[in-house]
């Protein structure tokens, strides 16, 4: 068995809480922010339980590191792994943060995320370098698996409402 590169340990970590969000029923991604080889901070999309825009996984990891660091800037060498394409919102933050390195894993199929155009910007005074397709695979089937899953859900939901309507418009139908 090949060993894992420091990349996918990381990027490994990220889809471990990935999976905890999808435990709770968000859409499962996960990010983590990374200083000198450690983990120092951890998120999870919370967007659906904090009923809050911004409550993206990367946001969440970002805000937590810098807690820790208590400072809006993080310390030179601070990476970011994340289990999908950061859109331009969690782009914008990492920049500000000033993330040196962004590994991400599933491509943003709609093409609305902006992160190479983003990130060659300069639009802080800061660049920012972008790695896209590490354990690309693992990641992407995870997001697939969700939405396979949620839209067999609203499927299932539509039918049952469907068959309690029919049920119901029979029996008015008796009553007249």
């Amino acid at each position: 068995m090949r060993r894992l590169t420091r990349e996918e340990k990381f990027m490994r970590a990220a889809i471990k809480i990935a999976q905890k969000g999808l435990q709770e029923g968000e859409v499962p991604i996960g990010a983590v922010v990374v200083y000198e080889d450690k983990v120092v901070a951890k998120g999870y999309n919370r967007r659906a339980k904090l009923q809050l825009a911004s409550a993206h996984a990367e946001m969440m990891a970002i805000d937590k590191a810098c807690k820790k660091f208590n400072s809006w800037r993080l310390p030179e060498g601070c990476e970011l792994y994340v289990t999908l394409e950061p859109c331009p919102m969690c782009m914008g933050a990492s920049l500000n943060a000033r993330v040196d390195k962004i590994y991400f894993g599933a491509y943003e199929q709609k093409g609305r995320s902006l992160t190479s155009a983003l990130a060659d910007a300069n639009l802080l005074n800061h660049k920012t370098e972008v790695v896209g397709g590490v354990l690309q695979e693992e990641c992407s089937a995870l997001l697939s698996g969700f939405f396979i899953s949620m839209r067999q859900k609203q499927k299932e939901e539509k039918e049952r409402l469907k068959a309690a309507k029919e049920i119901l418009d029979n029996s008015e139908e008796k009553d007249i």
